[in-house]
């Protein structure tokens, strides 16, 4: 029982932010951009994503997903697997404005959230999504996680930052949060 509470001690809360890139979708033409859907291989990588994120301990009490389809897709293909609120789905929110978002359109929209929510998920583009990570990522990050986030991430990548329990939302800045890991799904 002593070692139990000690364990329950040293654990500290935290908030996480799971920015991840899309997965691979079929190549451009000159159709509309944003209609784009996923390739075969992107339809497998999504379908392992949520295993991934069972496994990090980051599956997501809401998700912001780009309204573009591949982005769509990759959320609808991902979700598979992952129960978080009560009633097992999270909180879900397409918006245009992760379609062509820089880092501070992704940083207002995720300082939007209510704090309640513990884990983020947030389905977007690069350059973006590592853009956002590198920008976060403070002192403590992962140096092989923060080097990959610097040069970009190929897709379905996803990058997991973590701050502490109390660090609201809004206060998510420059250097606030820890860069933990980089990873992509099995397959």
């Amino acid at each position: 029982m002593a070692r139990h509470r000690e364990e329950v001690a040293s654990t500290t809360p935290t908030r996480r932010l799971v920015l991840l890139r899309h997965a691979k979708a079929e190549p451009a033409t000159s159709s509309d951009d944003a209609l784009r859907p996923l390739a075969l291989r992107g339809r497998t990588q999504a379908a392992g994503l949520s295993a991934a994120l069972v496994a990090l301990g980051a599956v997501p009490d809401v998700v912001l997903v780009s309204s573009a389809l591949r982005t769509r897709q990759t959320w609808d293909l991902a979700k598979n697997g992952l129960n978080s609120r009560r009633d097992g789905s999270p909180w879900v929110v397409v918006t245009d404005a992760l379609y062509n978002a820089r880092v501070e359109d992704v940083l207002a929209l995720v300082g939007e959230l209510d704090d309640s929510a513990r884990t983020v998920l947030v389905i977007g583009h690069e350059p973006t999504m590592a853009a956002t990570a590198s920008f976060l990522a403070g002192p403590g990050s992962d140096d092989a996680a923060l080097a990959q986030v610097r040069v970009g991430v190929p897709t379905a990548t996803y990058s997991l930052l973590e701050a502490p329990a109390g660090t609201p939302w809004s206060a998510w800045t420059r250097s606030t949060a820890v860069l933990t890991h980089v990873g992509r799904p099995q397959g």
